[in-house]
């Protein structure tokens, strides 16, 4: 659905918590496996429940025979989607933003505090533009991502075949691929690996052919999505993932390994040692490749609200839509709110854990739902079915990801996701089983309807 940025942001990630540079690029294949499994457990799912709102319409259409824990399970996604995961990931995308479009200007002055606020200042500006153009017109939000899909494709072609011609040139630093470095943990290949699939997060079947499941949330608005989807799913990953292998070999083509563990926006650092005068130009395509990256996030988040607010496990004012621009203005109003609080109180890495952990929760969830499809739902017909050991293989990864970090490294960061997680039945019970409603409710919706009429 967006062009990411996460290639841009996240090699210093997996570097570091991989050890060594043969264990990172492992860890980088790794990623484009598991994202191309899960996105064949999404292309059945995606054909077999049609609906908007991704995971949401598979926890509330499979296990609606479950009666009232089929609402927990939809409720409980759509309450840590809404809450913690969307915001979580819009902040690191206007982060890399900001971080790539001022660091050409602080240098290494991004992480004083001068350099901090101007950052979060930035980040916060773009996070508005984001906003205001969602919430005035959908062909508006559309139409922008052609731009940002060309701009991130001409940033990863500079660093492909800059470093290609830079080592041809013989001015290419000797590349030792080994093992060589510290022992590393089960834990931190699992958080490595958060880092590489997040910049999976941001392939898109618009700009290379693919992505896990971003467009499943708009499946109800593809033309042909039994074709469309799966056609997109083999040729885009594939594709991005030697991308994603040939573009980290090209950094370490002109920088050491040391040096790029030095700096998070490591196509700057890249651009100024091989491009030379066209240096500038990376910042540039790598910010506008993340600011679609966000607008392409509030786009999916304002609908996936907007399908929970109309089946009751959000506020209703969460369905409404602007009567003249068709734009869900509530549920964008809401997910920018929170994402201006992550930005003020986290940094891109704790975000990407953050996100990562709590995603994956839900994403091991939805490969289980491939499974039980095939028991409750058996005679529906299937354009597309996945073999069934991996949906088994990819719960069992999805529970690597989700419990080793627990296990072997627990912070309070993870334990705060859980709780909050849970959290959520302290407003199901009260709000959507008991269906109450708060007083403000009913005068907010008399006011949004004398306006909007």
């Amino acid at each position: 659905m967006y062009p990411g940025s996460g290639i841009f942001i996240s090699p210093q990630g997996v570097l570091l918590r991989s050890g060594s540079v043969a264990m990172s690029l492992l860890v980088w294949l790794l990623c484009g496996v598991i994202s191309l499994l899960g996105a064949l457990c999404y292309c059945e799912l995606g054909t077999v429940i049609p609906m908007s709102g991704g995971e949401y319409a598979y926890y509330l259409k499979a296990l609606g025979p479950l009666g009232r824990w089929g609402n927990v399970a939809a409720f409980l996604y759509v309450w840590a989607t809404v809450m913690l995961t969307k915001p979580a990931a819009l902040a690191i995308m206007v982060l890399t933003f900001a971080r790539y479009l001022a660091e050409p200007f602080l240098g290494g002055g991004c992480d004083d505090h001068t350099g901090s606020y101007s950052i979060t200042l930035l980040a916060l500006l773009c996070l508005l533009t984001i906003a205001v153009i969602n919430c005035v017109s959908v062909k508006w939000a559309t139409k922008m991502q052609n731009i940002f899909t060309i701009a991130k494709l001409l940033a990863i072609g500079l660093v492909v075949f800059g470093g290609l011609i830079h080592t041809c040139l013989g001015n290419g630093l000797p590349i030792t691929i080994n093992f060589e470095g510290p022992p590393v943990s089960f834990s931190q290949i699992a958080t490595a690996c958060y880092f590489g699939l997040w910049a999976y997060e941001g392939c898109s079947n618009r700009d290379v052919g693919c992505y896990r499941n971003s467009a499943n949330y708009i499946t109800e608005e593809l033309i042909n999505p039994y074709v469309t989807l799966p056609r997109a799913l083999w040729i885009g990953i594939p594709l991005v993932t030697l991308c994603y292998i040939v573009t980290n070999i090209a950094y370490l083509a002109a920088m050491t390994s040391s040096e790029l563990l030095a700096t998070q926006v490591v196509a700057v650092k890249f651009a100024a040692r091989v491009l030379g005068p066209v240096s500038a130009v990376i910042p540039l395509f790598v910010a506008a490749s993340a600011y679609g990256a966000g607008n392409a996030n509030t786009f999916c988040t304002g609908r996936l609200v907007f399908v929970a607010g109309r089946e009751g496990h959000m506020p209703e004012a969460f369905s409404y839509v602007n009567v003249k621009r068709l734009t869900p203005l509530v549920a964008i109003i809401f997910n920018t709110f929170l994402c201006a609080v992550m930005i003020l109180l986290g940094n891109i890495n704790s975000l990407i854990d953050f996100f990562s952990f709590t995603a994956w929760i839900f994403y091991g969830g939805a490969m289980a739902l491939v499974i039980v499809l095939r028991f409750t739902m058996k005679d529906t017909p299937r354009p597309y079915k996945v073999p069934l050991v991996i949906p088994v293989l990819m719960v069992l990864i999805c529970i690597f990801l989700v419990v080793t970090p627990i296990v072997q490294n627990p912070t309070m960061g993870y334990v705060y996701a859980l709780i909050f997680i849970f959290s959520g039945m302290l407003f199901y019970i009260p709000f959507v089983h008991l269906k109450k409603k708060l007083p403000i409710m009913g005068e907010f919706h008399k006011s949004y309807t004398h306006k909007t009429e």
